[in-house]
């Protein structure tokens, strides 16, 4: 019985681990980039409009590889802040992972 209720805790966590992990960057996406960026990465926002956000959508940003994208979000361009050391390497990837699902919209 104690066996059967410490896998089953065991087996529970690591589920819950990669659903948290999963929403993470949506998360981050929300509480970080959404603001200048919109909810759909159009920069049809306040912020947006008046920083000039280039839409996600954009065959500028298409182009990009993920490796240009995560330096742009770790080093910062323009008026976009720098998030190294603000965010870890694998949250700025997850965030990217989650710009390219809005460019799929």
């Amino acid at each position: 019985m104690l066996r059967q209720s410490a896998r089953f805790c065991v087996i529970s966590l690591l589920a819950t681990g990669t659903i948290l992990a999963q929403s993470s960057g949506a998360d981050i996406f929300k509480s970080k980039c959404q603001m200048c960026h919109g909810a759909d990465g159009s920069g049809n926002t306040p912020a947006g409009k008046s920083t000039k956000v280039v839409p996600f959508n954009s065959p500028e940003i298409i182009a990009k590889s993920d490796a240009d994208l995560i330096a742009i979000t770790a080093k910062g361009r323009g008026k976009m802040p720098a998030y190294a050391g603000k965010l870890t390497d694998d949250q700025i990837k997850e965030v990217v992972a989650h710009i390219r699902t809005l460019q799929k919209k």
